[in-house]
């Protein structure tokens, strides 16, 4: 079996565990935790957006909900940064991309009602992986899934299972998918060396995780809020710029989200299903919300109510997807012809590709295109650091120890390199596939404890003291 065939092998059997029930497994999730919750994304809207992003802009003194309160390794800006890290990047720019390439333009509105149902999905599970945490011998906070697995619902070989899995696919969507794009960008844009860019990588990544979960904080508090508003605003920019196609671009948008219309390249009769398909898998990828990441993270913050870290959460979600997405969607479909992408099973622009391209054919000329091959790959390499902690604290529950967490770490680093040598299409069939055995198992867990989030969520909202139990008892 030569590289094309077990390429086209992974990505048949992505294709089975993201099928039609993993699909609906996630929308119906979404949507029975939306009704338990209130629709909490609409009747709290405003409520997440100013206990979190609005009240840390405000000065420190008349800070009410966004201080660093109760136990923890890292303040709560800290932990969303370090979560953001690991979604904002390859997963929403390349990512976006990748959508629009392979699904169409129709692709980005399941990227929207993913994220829709995304923002009480990743509430939940944030807010369990906080409300079950515990310390480990060192006295560092140890919670995910795996936590809420064990401790909620007594199934210990679910955790297991969700360990292993998220440790082996912080090898795959967290390392190799992000160095791949980031190299390839750098390549792609500059001609350097994909194998000096995975060299250089590893060594500056290596720097920074060797020094666990408070050398990583100190670094994505200042570097993803600059990565996040460069992208923000250069893409806002772009779209101002071709404002007259907006319209188009969102008419391409919800027609290709039903049907086969503005499609090129003859994909009708599968286009509907492609659309949908790779809106929900990239949408997932962009923002984690059910993967059963993100909880490892937050699950570190200084927070006195698992509910506060939920409602940052909340506003991750939605700043990614809503926001963000949107924007790179935007940016490619006002400035890169329908044409020119050929959306299909064999796209002729995609991924990394297509959103370089897209921002060298905006108004910043020459130099849009470097802009943004160096945002996807300090992105990429960032998320790589994001999804170290995410990894080891899987691999530190499957040994029962820190003993063995430098050797995690250090095994990391080569996996690095790899990833930026390998070939695009057969790392992103395997993140595929290392999603699924993540995303299922946790979402299961999620709805059977949903009781226990609308329980806590209710307490928070009526101001009702919270005691964080003792789960080694």
């Amino acid at each position: 079996m030569d590289m094309h065939q077990l390429e086209m092998s992974i990505r048949a059997f992505a294709g089975i565990v993201w099928g039609p029930p993993s699909w609906g497994l996630l929308l119906l999730a979404g949507l029975i935790l939306s009704f338990k919750l209130k629709f909490l994304q609409v009747t709290k809207f405003t409520t997440y957006i100013d206990r979190t992003i609005v009240d840390m802009l405000r000065k420190p003194e008349n800070r009410k909900y966004a201080t660093a309160k109760g136990d923890g390794d890292i303040t709560p800006w800290q932990a969303i940064n370090t979560a953001f890290c690991a979604t904002m990047g390859v997963g929403t720019l390349a990512g976006t991309a990748t959508a629009i390439g392979f699904g169409g333009p129709g692709a980005v509105f399941w990227m929207w009602v993913v994220g829709f149902f995304g923002i009480t999905t990743k509430f939940s599970e944030v807010t369990l992986a906080v409300h079950y945490r515990q310390k480990n011998e060192k006295g560092e906070m140890l919670s995910g899934p795996f936590a809420y697995m064990e401790k909620g619902l007594g199934l210990k070989w679910l955790a297991m299972f969700f360990a292993f899995f998220g440790t082996v696919a912080s090898f795959g969507i967290g390392n190799m998918v992000q160095s791949n794009s980031a190299a390839f960008a750098l390549e792609y844009s500059f001609g350097a060396p994909r194998l000096w860019s995975g060299l250089i990588a590893a060594a500056l990544i290596g720097a920074v995780v060797i020094g666990g979960i408070k050398r990583i904080a100190q670094v994505v508090d200042k570097l993803i809020p600059f990565l996040a508003m460069t992208a923000i605003i250069s893409s806002f920019l772009i779209i101002l710029t071709n404002i007259a196609g907006v319209p188009n671009a969102f008419y391409l948008i919800f027609a290709g989200a039903f049907s086969s219309e503005g499609l090129v390249g003859g994909v009708a009769g599968v286009s509907v299903m492609y659309a949908i398909r790779f809106g929900l898998m990239r949408g997932v990828f962009s923002n984690e919300a059910g993967l059963g990441s993100g909880p490892i993270a937050y699950a570190a913050a200084k927070t006195d109510h698992p509910v506060k870290q939920g409602l940052w959460a909340s506003f991750e979600v939605f700043l990614d997807t809503h926001v963000m997405c949107t924007l790179i969607a935007l940016a490619i479909l006002t400035t890169v012809p329908l044409a020119d992408i050929v959306p299909g099973t064999s796209p002729a622009l995609t991924g990394a590709v297509l959103v370089i391209t897209s921002y060298s054919r905006s108004f910043l000329g020459e130099f849009g295109g470097p802009l943004m091959a160096l945002l996807i790959a300090t992105f990429g390499f960032s998320t790589v650091i994001g999804w170290t902690f995410y990894g080891e604290k899987c691999f530190e529950y499957l040994c029962g120890s820190t003993k063995y967490i430098m050797f995690y770490r250090i095994a990391m680093l080569p996996i690095c390199v790899f990833g930026a040598m390998g070939g695009v299409g057969m790392i992103w069939a395997i993140a595929d596939s290392l999603n699924a055995f993540m995303a299922l198992p946790n979402i299961v867990a999620v709805l059977l404890l949903s009781g226990t989030v609308a329980a806590l969520a209710k307490s928070y909202f009526a101001d009702e003291p919270y005691k964080q139990p003792d789960w080694k008892k």
